[in-house]
């Protein structure tokens, strides 16, 4: 293997908003969208970067952020609903 193929291993791989639709069925695009929105309060800041008015989206982070999801360590919300007269 030559050194400039075992560097492109550790590359990240970045896709823009419409080629991570063409490519992945889940999220669509406006669920995307509503992630980029919201990424600094629901985490998804790590997996994009912004390139002016460009936001690429980190492949192997986007899958890292999947799994912290429904883990013990994503943020989870209780309700108490009490009985009014």
């Amino acid at each position: 293997m030559s050194t400039e193929a075992n560097n492109n291993v550790n590359q990240p791989i970045y896709l823009t908003v419409s080629d991570w639709v063409k490519k992945h069925s889940w999220p669509p695009l406006g669920g995307l969208r509503h992630l980029i929105f919201y990424a600094e309060t629901n985490g998804f800041k790590n997996v994009i970067r912004r390139c002016g008015r460009h936001v690429l989206i980190n492949e192997t982070a986007f899958f890292q952020w999947l799994d912290k999801q429904g883990s013990d360590e994503a943020q989870t919300t209780t309700i108490n609903y009490k009985k009014t007269n």
